[in-house]
């Protein structure tokens, strides 16, 4: 297993403080820009320095800073995926996989690129040059460099991989990969870790389905999409029913109990646009409903994000806009269940 323990100071105002373990399988770091994705994996690979911690892959050290330790990056056995395309230009693309697998006997570096370049399906475009390949086959390209070599770790920095490619990559590999996502999709499909990373710090790691169902704060609920942050105060608490009763300034609703809580308590609720549910004021009320009043209508690809007073944000389908469009009032339902008290 990898450990990675990292300081890195960054004038004039970042610095990166993470620690966290690398397992089998696929680790997705997922955060905004300059969250110190790209730094995590450099200082992985041997790229950056940084100026604290200790970098251990299957128990050996590639990076102490106390013991002065610093393997150079040629010497890690880390494969590297950057964020741009990274092939050499003047090769063809057998000759950029080619030069990845310069370790190995003759032989059995011509059988390792051969079987690389077939288990990506880059044949037909193994003698072309890298401004002659399309995108998708320029990142296949990279990541059969990458591989080639038999890595024990492969880093893969924020590029257009999909589901499909990844797991191509994990039936080429037995490495475990450190994935830089933007799709909180993927992680949920191919990763076995998440780690949310947010101004140089881990604001919270698990499994990705755990992570992004219950944030644990509200900067890791804003970073996972919740654009309904609601901060308020315990009313009133029913073990009984296992419920609570949350305050907010112009609403109130009934909420899961809140166990280790009390009357009084500053919380935050936070709930997805996708599970809330709109209907027209004119129908009966349901119940932790509010009433609202609609202020923008943003259409999308596939749906339809409404925007309501007291900042509250809705998505519902295009069919479903189209029957309540013309409603003369409306009113959001907050379901229970849905509703992550933080």
């Amino acid at each position: 297993m990898t450990h990675v323990r990292l300081g890195r100071k960054i004038p004039p105002a970042f610095s990166l403080d993470v620690e966290f373990a690398i397992p089998e399988g696929v680790t997705a770091l997922y955060g905004p820009p300059e969250a110190g994705k790209t730094l995590v994996l450099e200082s992985i690979a041997g790229l950056a320095r940084p100026d604290s911690g200790r970098i251990l892959l299957d128990d050996v050290i590639l990076f102490d800073a106390e013991a002065r330790v610093d393997v150079p990056a040629r010497r890690r056995n880390c494969g590297y995926v950057a964020s741009r395309d990274a092939l050499f230009p003047h090769m063809t693309l057998r000759q950029n996989v080619a030069f990845a697998a310069q370790p190995w006997p003759r032989l059995e570096r011509h059988r390792r690129v051969a079987e690389t370049i077939e288990k990506f399906q880059l044949s037909d475009a193994a003698l072309s040059l890298p401004r002659e390949l399309s995108p998708a086959q320029k990142l296949r390209g990279a990541i059969a460099r990458a591989l080639v070599g038999a890595p024990k770790l492969l880093l893969v920095d924020d590029r257009a991989i999909d589901e499909p490619l990844l797991r191509q990559v994990r039936a080429a590999s037995s490495a475990p990969v450190l994935l830089v996502a933007r799709d909180l999709d993927l992680c949920c499909a191919a990763a076995d870790q998440l780690v949310v990373l947010a101004a140089g710090r881990i604001a919270q790691r698990g499994a990705p389905r755990q992570v992004v169902d219950q944030p644990e704060s509200v900067e890791t609920a804003r970073l996972l999409g919740f654009p309904n942050l609601f901060p308020g105060s315990i009313a009133a608490l029913d073990p009984g029913r296992n419920s609570s009763r949350l305050e907010f300034p112009h609403f109130a609703l009934t909420g899961p109990y809140l166990p280790g809580h009390f009357r009084g308590d500053r919380v935050c609720a936070a709930i997805r646009a996708d599970d809330l549910r709109v209907h027209s004021g004119d129908l009966e009320s349901q119940p932790n409903s509010v009433p609202a009043q609609l202020v923008h209508a943003s259409h999308r690809a596939r749906s339809v994000r409404l925007e309501f007073s007291f900042g509250i944000f809705a998505d519902i389908s295009l069919e479903e806009f189209a029957r309540q469009k013309d409603n003369r009032t409306w009113q959001v339902e907050f379901p229970p269940e849905a509703l992550r008290i933080l």
